[in-house]
C-alpha cells in the first residue's frame, strides 16, 4: 500500500488511477476506506493504486456552476481602478472583445481551468458570449474544443450567453456547433419577456437544459410578474418542460419583504427550477451607487433552501472586468456564503458540491457505493477551517483519476503549536 504522505509533503499522485483510499476521514467524521472501480465508488477495490490516506479527509469534489471562461484572466487588459458596476463592466468587456480571437479564449480558459482543478473543482459550467463584432461564435468554438480536450479529466458544460442582440440564426448555429446548455440575459434586454420566451423556444425544440442570467438588479419597484424568474417559472410550468432549468444570480430576491418573496419561491419550487448564487461577483458589482446602508446584493439564500429549491453557488467571474479578484477556489465561495449569506457550514459546503451537482443535472458524487468518484482529499483538520479557506493542500480525483495534487510546505519562525 502506498502512503499519500502528509499535506506538506511533495506532490506525487497526478495522473494515477486509484483503486482504494484507506484510512481516510469520511464526511460523517469516522475513519474508513473508499473503494473505486470504473469511475464510481464500489464495494471492493478496483484496479489502481492503493493509497494510505492517513491525515486526510475526503469530500465530494466541488463544482463551479457558473463561470465565464471566455472572459477569465482579462483583468490586466482593463483599468484596474475602474470600480465597475454591472453596466461599466459590460462596457469594458465589449471594448476589449474585438481584439480577442479563438486562440486567446482557449489559452486563457485552459489557464483558468488549471486553477479551478488544483483547488478541487472537477465540473465547470461556463457561459460564453455571442460576440457582436467579428465571428460571433469564436468563443463557443474555443470552449467546445476545450471541453473535448479535457474530457476524462474535467467535466465542462458550455452554456450559450445570448444577449438580445444575438440573432436567432447565431443561436441556432451555436446549438449546431455543440453547446450543452441554452442561456441568455433577459434582465439586460429591452423586452425581458421576449428573451425568456426566445430561449425557452430553443430549449423546447432542442431538448437542451436552460440557464438564464436572471434579475441581476436590486430594483424591486416593478411588479412581481415582471421578474425574470417569475416569467421563467410560469413558462416552464405552462410548457411542461422536463429538462433542467436554472436561474442564475437572482439578487432581486434578496431585496424582497417576506410577503412578496414567499409566493415567488413557491412558484419557483413548483416549476422545479434551480438557483445559482454568485456572491463574490455580485458583492463587487451591486449597490455601488448606494451611499449608505448598502444591500448585500445576494439572493435570498436561506429562504430559497427553506422552500426546497436546489441551490448552487459559484464564483462567476475570475479576474476580469466583472470581478478583479478571485482564487478559483470553492472555499472562497463557502466563506462568503457563511459570512455574507448567513448559511451554515453544511449548507455552504452543499452549495458547492452536492447541491451544485443537482442544479447542473449531474449524478451524485461522494463516498457511497454507486456515487461518481469525483472526490477531493483535504487535510484532516477542523471543518470550519476548511470552509473558511485556511487550507490549500488538496488531492483531486475525477472518475477515480488523480487530476491534481497540491501540497503546501510552510515554515514559520514562531513558537511551536501545542496540540490539545
Amino acid at each position: 500500500m502506498r502512503a499519500i504522505g502528509p499535506p506538506d509533503g511533495a506532490a506525487q499522485l497526478a495522473g494515477e488511477m486509484v483503486g482504494v483510499v484507506r484510512g481516510v476521514r469520511l464526511p460523517d467524521g469516522t475513519l474508513g476506506d473508499v473503494a473505486l472501480e470504473g469511475g464510481v465508488v464500489g464495494v471492493v477495490p478496483g484496479e489502481g493504486a492503493e493509497l494510505d490516506a492517513s491525515g486526510w479527509r475526503v469530500l465530494p469534489a466541488a463544482c463551479e456552476p457558473h463561470a465565464h471562461l471566455d472572459k477569465a484572466l482579462t483583468a490586466p487588459r482593463v483599468d484596474p481602478g475602474a470600480g465597475n458596476d454591472l453596466v461599466a463592466a459590460i462596457e469594458q468587456w465589449r471594448a476589449i472583445l474585438p481584439g480577442i480571437d479563438t486562440a486567446d479564449v482557449h489559452a486563457r480558459a485552459l489557464a483558468a481551468v488549471h486553477r479551478y482543478v488544483a483547488r478541487g473543482i472537477t465540473t465547470i459550467r461556463t457561459h460564453v458570449d455571442v460576440a457582436r463584432e467579428g465571428d460571433p461564435l469564436r468563443g463557443v468554438d474555443a470552449l467546445v474544443a476545450l471541453r473535448e480536450q479535457l474530457r476524462g479529466r474535467v467535466t465542462l458544460q458550455v452554456c450559450l450567453l445570448a444577449g438580445s442582440e444575438a440573432s436567432d440564426a447565431a443561436v441556432a448555429e451555436a446549438v449546431a456547433r455543440g453547446i450543452d446548455v441554452i442561456g441568455g440575459c433577459p434582465h439586460l434586454a429591452p423586452d425581458p419577456h421576449h428573451e425568456v420566451t426566445r430561449m425557452l423556444d430553443v430549449a423546447e425544440r432542442t431538448g437542451l437544459p436552460v440557464d438564464l442570467h436572471a434579475d441581476e438588479q436590486l430594483d424591486v419597484t416593478l411588479p412581481d410578474e415582471r421578474f425574470d424568474i417569475v416569467d421563467l417559472a410560469e413558462q416552464v410550468l405552462a410548457r411542461g418542460l422536463a429538462q433542467r432549468v436554472t436561474a442564475s444570480h437572482c439578487v432581486r430576491l434578496g431585496m424582497l419583504e417576506p410577503e412578496r418573496l414567499a409566493p415567488i419561491l413557491d412558484l419557483v419550487a413548483r416549476a422545479g427550477l434551480g438557483v445559482v448564487t454568485l456572491p463574490i461577483t455580485n458583492l463587487y458589482l451591486q449597490a455601488r451607487e448606494v451611499t449608505h446602508a448598502a444591500p448585500r446584493g445576494l439572493a435570498a439564500l436561506r429562504q430559497i433552501l427553506d422552500a426546497g429549491i436546489p441551490l448552487a453557488a459559484g464564483a462567476d467571474n475570475l479576474r476580469d472586468p466583472f470581478n478583479p479578484a478571485g482564487r478559483a477556489d470553492p472555499f472562497e465561495t463557502t466563506s462568503l456564503l457563511m459570512t455574507a449569506g448567513f448559511l451554515t457550514a453544511e449548507q455552504a459546503l452543499a452549495a458547492v458540491t452536492t447541491g451544485a451537482r443537482e442544479v447542473l443535472g449531474l449524478p451524485q458524487a461522494g463516498v457511497a457505493p454507486g456515487d461518481v468518484a469525483d472526490l477531493m482529499l483535504v487535510p484532516d483538520t477542523e471543518a470550519g477551517d476548511l470552509l473558511a479557506g485556511a487550507e490549500d493542500a488538496r488531492i483531486v480525483l475525477h472518475g477515480g483519476r488523480v487530476v491534481a495534487d497540491t501540497r503546501v510546505h510552510r515554515a514559520v519562525d514562531l513558537p511551536l503549536l501545542i496540540a490539545r
